[in-house]
């Protein structure tokens, strides 16, 4: 793609984003819509228990996260093959319909499953996006192109999520999902002209892009994702009573802390692709600790404004600089089987989304407040740097073998094979 004009590499980059903007709408709209959802699909629960209605509507965005864990590496295995441009498109279209049904089915039955279909494609996508950036990109800013696909996730919870949370507040939650079916068709459109084709790698296979899952550092890293991302979910998912019971803002105030947040992953994401490109490893580790950081500054301060403000960006920053450089770690560890990496970083993600949430209302259930899930964040993150200093000594140690192995071999020189005498 050597060939492509800056300003065509620039609409293509353009396009990739945006995709990652409609899904990062559609990930996290429905937490602020839950209310309204439960009213209108659950009418009678939601008369009799407010509170257990918008829990039993929270099942859409479990059923969300539960169809991106299954469809990442499942879409990515079985698709391996295929001309990226056009699997990105065919991935869109399933956006467009499974969105639409979300805003059209009548019961809530129908509308969890369409839910659940809407999120498999999720993790097929960013990872196919993320290599198809990195190819227009050039060699040696793979990294960048990676953290400009997933710059459009963080410009939607600064942009996208509240802008279509107030359309489904003032006119209905079913016309909130029209308009984000509305972004699904106006990325395919912009990826059908921009995106340059692709050639397809004909030596993939199923089988080739599953062996990813016995190579034990794919688990080493995945894990890594999962539960130092859980360490930013388990502060996140509960920003709302944070804000309302600990600093003593009232509810109008949570859509500005959560912009906040947003700002903070758009610095955070371009800082971390940046610094991926010159060392994976160090962005992992600085990444990690400079959370912790952040969920401290959380903790000690959210009481004050001020504090609550600069946590809330600091949080956005610092969970937005890691997940470039944990892909291109996945990547790397997965030798030949690129594109179900790539995909696999979201499903290790999502399961921190799910960590991260089950954990932090565990410790506020039993008692221990609404600070809380900000020290067990800090936990997580720690736990964290324990599973990448496991990921890299298991290397250090593997590429020690081989190169032991190798010395060994020089040394007794080649194998002859005995002159016969007859």
């Amino acid at each position: 793609m050597s060939q492509l004009t800056p300003a065509r590499r620039t609409l293509a980059i353009l396009a990739l984003a945006l995709g990652g903007f409609a899904i990062g709408t559609t990930e996290f709209v429905a937490m602020g819509l839950l209310p309204n959802i439960a009213e209108a699909l659950l009418p009678g629960q939601y008369a009799a228990d407010p509170d257990g209605g918008v829990a039993h509507a929270g099942w859409l965005v479990s059923a969300y996260a539960l169809g991106v864990v299954v469809g990442a590496p499942t879409i990515a295995a079985m698709s391996a093959k295929f001309p990226r441009k056009g699997l990105l498109m065919v991935l869109l279209v399933g956006f467009v319909v499974a969105t639409v049904a979300s805003a059209v089915l009548p019961s809530f039955g129908l509308v969890l499953v369409a839910r659940f279909v809407a999120g498999l494609p999720h993790g097929a996508y960013f990872g196919i996006a993320s290599i198809v950036a990195g190819d227009i990109m050039g060699p040696g800013k793979r990294g960048k192109g990676i953290a400009l696909v997933l710059l459009g996730l963080s410009v939607a919870n600064v942009v996208g999520v509240p802008a279509v949370t107030w359309i489904g507040q003032v006119a209905s939650w079913r016309i909130a999902y029209a308009v984000v079916a509305a972004l699904f068709a106006l990325t395919l459109v912009a990826v059908s002209f921009f995106v340059p084709r692709s050639g397809r790698d004909v030596h993939a296979t199923i089988g080739r892009e599953l062996r990813a899952f016995t190579v034990p550092q794919v688990w080493i890293v995945m894990s890594l994702g999962a539960v130092g991302f859980g360490g930013f979910f388990a502060v996140y998912s509960y920003i709302s009573p944070l804000v309302q019971n600990v600093t003593g803002l009232s509810e109008s105030s949570v859509p500005l802390v959560l912009v906040v947040v947003g700002l903070g992953m758009v610095v955070g994401g371009l800082l971390g692709g940046f610094l991926a490109d010159h060392s994976v490893k160090a962005t992992i580790f600085v990444g990690l600790f400079a959370l912790v950081g952040a969920l401290l500054v959380t903790v000690l301060t959210a009481q004050y404004v001020v504090g609550l403000f600069v946590g809330a960006f600091l949080l956005g920053a610092t969970s937005s600089a890691i997940p470039p450089a944990v892909q291109s770690r996945l990547m790397d560890v997965a030798g030949d089987a690129r594109t179900i990496a790539a995909a696999l970083n979201h499903s290790a993600f999502n399961l921190g989304n799910s960590l991260g949430a089950a954990l932090g209302g565990a410790v506020i259930a039993a008692g221990f407040g609404f600070l809380a899930p900000g020290w067990l964040g800090i936990g997580l993150a720690l736990l964290g740097v324990v599973v990448a200093v496991i990921s890299y000594a298991v290397e250090h140690r593997t590429n020690r073998r081989a190169a032991a192995a190798r010395t060994a071999g020089a040394s007794t020189g080649p194998i002859r094979e005995p002159v016969s005498t007859h």
